[in-house]
């Protein structure tokens, strides 16, 4: 990952961005909603949220390669639902570019838990971009959002879709909870915020691959980050956004050790910030985890260190992938005990404040909860009129915030 996340002020004056454009309208379409990869871990848990939250009359449906496996799921989900009984399956491989095609061309909204999307991803992001249909995905993985923008944003603004990267733990709570921050600090001033997360938590496989994939590819994505910063620019209207992360240092408010994280969370933060004016004419934000002792702060910088260093040899690499397995997580019991907060403290106009979002297992139990929310919104919700690859606060903001606290994930000012 760049060291620099975002630093716009530096770039040109002509960011391309999907703010200032009013989406068309949606077609009508068979699905409201398709869920693409419902076999999966996190996509079975996603598949059980919609059946117990999606709303009387939403059509949607189940998309996979194996029938066998996606009848499986929907036998499940009768426990839940018994009218389930008779949802859709539909047909889709990533191998088959016109089954994916055939998705899109019939949804609203397409869910996608089927990674690593550098690998399996493409496909649906080009073909919701070119119907017109609204795209949400789990990735954390910088190099394929960049590569997509480069590739599919001009087709989505021009079609009205919306593709919304990172709709899961990777990066909802940091954008949300950022966007909440800032909306309790005065506007139309300079803002600097820092969020710092703290987990309890078994991270999920996909999650391992997925850094692993970017340890390996850092030449390549920093090159993609470049790219897309140079087609970006700065945001027209003379603002400025940058990333704040320094070294390990205590935060003697919140009285944690800091560790900067090289997640794709900064990057999503600082894209918002330079979309919506609320974030005022200069804004900076620091990511961190935030650990209890020094010693665990060193020990997390080795270890991120060692895991950067073994992806770069192939054997070891693929060895690490086959022990922390794709597709599997844990029980739910363990889930129950999982949690996770992310603290923001942010200044702005004389004024600090101090907020939080926080939650169960963020990494399967609320990932496919904000998923599935996500996907509602972007279904049912009054949104603001945007189009191409846009941030989950651009896209859907308030009204996201508003759905998740009320599935139970605490958005509050401490």
């Amino acid at each position: 990952m760049p060291d620099e996340p975002v630093d716009e002020a530096a770039e040109k004056p002509a960011r391309k961005r999907a703010a200032k454009k009013a989406a068309p309208a949606a077609p009508e379409r068979e699905f409201d909603i398709v869920l693409f990869g419902a076999t999966g871990f996190t996509g079975e848990l996603t598949a059980e949220y919609l059946a117990a939250h999606a709303p009387p009359g939403c059509r949607w449906a189940l998309a996979g390669r194996n029938t066998a496996k996606l009848e499986e799921v929907r036998r499940q989900l009768t426990a839940i639902d018994p009218a389930l009984s008779s949802l859709a399956l539909l047909h889709a491989d990533v191998a088959d570019p016109s089954s994916i095609d055939d998705v899109a061309s019939r949804a609203r909204v397409v869910i996608t838990t089927v990674g690593p999307y550098l690998a399996y991803g493409e496909p649906l992001v080009a073909a919701c971009a070119k119907h017109g249909t609204d795209y949400v995905d789990l990735t954390g993985e910088p190099e394929f959002v960049d590569r997509m923008y480069l590739k599919y944003h001009e087709t989505a603004v021009a079609s009205g879709a919306r593709i919304v990267h990172a709709c899961g733990f990777d990066s909802i709570p940091h954008d949300l909870g950022a966007y909440f921050t800032v909306k309790h600090l005065p506007g139309g001033e300079p803002i600097s915020v820092r969020g710092v997360v703290r987990s309890a938590a078994q991270f999920s496989g996909g999650t391992f691959h997925s850094a692993m994939g970017a340890f390996s590819r850092a030449r390549q994505m920093k090159q993609a980050f470049e790219e897309r910063r140079r087609v970006e620019g700065r945001p027209s209207d003379g603002r400025s956004v940058k990333s704040a992360t320094g070294r390990p240092a205590r935060d003697s408010e919140l009285g944690y050790w800091l560790l900067p994280l090289p997640t794709i969370d900064p990057q999503i933060v600082l894209r918002s910030a330079a979309a919506l004016s609320a974030y005022g004419p200069k804004f900076s934000y620091g990511h961190y985890a935030g650990l209890k002792t020094l010693r665990y702060t060193v020990g997390g910088a080795l270890g991120v260190g060692a895991l950067a260093v073994a992806a770069q040899v192939k054997p070891v690499r693929e060895a690490l992938k086959k022990r922390v397995p794709q597709g599997e997580g844990p029980s739910e019991s363990r889930r129950a005990k999982s949690w996770f907060t992310v603290d923001f403290v942010g200044s702005g106009g004389g004024k600090s404040v101090h907020t939080r979002v926080s939650g169960g297992d963020p990494g399967y139990t609320e990932t496919a909860k904000m998923l599935a929310e996500s996907a509602l919104s972007l279904a049912y919700d009054d949104n603001p009129k945007v189009a191409g690859q846009v941030t989950t606060a651009v896209a859907m903001g308030d009204a996201l915030t508003e759905r998740l606290e009320r599935a139970g994930i605490r958005f509050e000012v401490v």
